[in-house]
């Protein structure tokens, strides 16, 4: 519905007890797959050292802004750079069976006074990647910033020819809102950038979608899923 103001001016729908919102804090985020912790240098760094190890090349570094990481030393001073940032707030993704630190994620550029964030820095091993603990670690972080926080706007970005991220994005229910071209300079390179977002009016749907996706009936005993997550999506939009 568009509303008409007193001088016939389409203006958007009014918020009139909208308040700031809270900003991410050092919470857990438990799962059955995985859980969020806040990152702990002294915790964290040897087990995400072992697990980015474990890569048999770089390109997983390729469209990030920091990394590789060649020795314990420079992993640990990189990350004893962002413990204690608020922005990004930086979690850390623990593997419920091997109980060890396997990635990380963080929330940035938030926008508390506009409900506004966005998920980035997603540094997943090879140990973490494509697993069904990849896809919850996302839904917890969805979920909180939604669900807890109550953001309006949840938003991913990537490098514009970073096809990987650009598929993630949309598997999960990103919506695609365009290119911003030469929007950055990284790596000795330029960047353009591509927008996704999710707002607070997409996110039933899409917790629904992933909540059945993540049940443990949509995989059998080898852990292959029977239902994909965007046909689970599409038999949401059908009924």
């Amino acid at each position: 519905m568009t509303i008409i103001n007193q001088y016939g001016q389409a203006i958007g729908y009014p918020l009139p007890h909208w308040s700031a919102c809270s900003r991410p804090q050092s919470i857990v985020l438990q799962g059955q797959y995985c859980r969020l912790e806040p990152l702990n240098v002294q915790k964290h760094a040897q087990d995400l050292f072992d697990a980015y190890s474990s890569a048999t090349d770089e390109r997983d570094w390729t469209y990030m802004f920091t990394g590789p990481f060649h020795t314990i030393e420079e992993l640990t001073e990189h990350l004893q750079q962002i413990e204690s940032c608020l922005d990004p707030k930086r979690y850390v993704v623990i593997d419920s069976q091997s109980n060890k630190a396997v990635g990380s994620v963080a929330l940035m550029r938030i926008d508390s006074a506009n409900g506004v964030v966005e998920v980035g820095n997603v540094a997943f091993s090879p140990a973490l990647q494509k697993t069904i603990a990849a896809t919850e670690a996302q839904f917890l972080l969805m979920r909180y910033v939604f669900e807890q926080l109550h953001y309006r706007r949840y938003e991913w970005k990537c490098d514009s020819l970073n096809e990987p991220s650009k598929a993630a994005a949309l598997r999960l229910g990103f919506s695609f809102e365009g290119i911003f071209r030469q929007a950055a300079v990284y790596n000795g390179r330029s960047r353009d950038t591509s927008w996704y977002a999710m707002i607070d009016k997409d996110w039933p749907m899409i917790r629904d979608a992933l909540i059945n996706w993540l049940a443990p009936n949509n995989f059998n005993h080898q852990g292959q899923q029977q239902q994909s997550l965007s046909d689970i999506r599409m038999a949401q939009q059908r009924r």
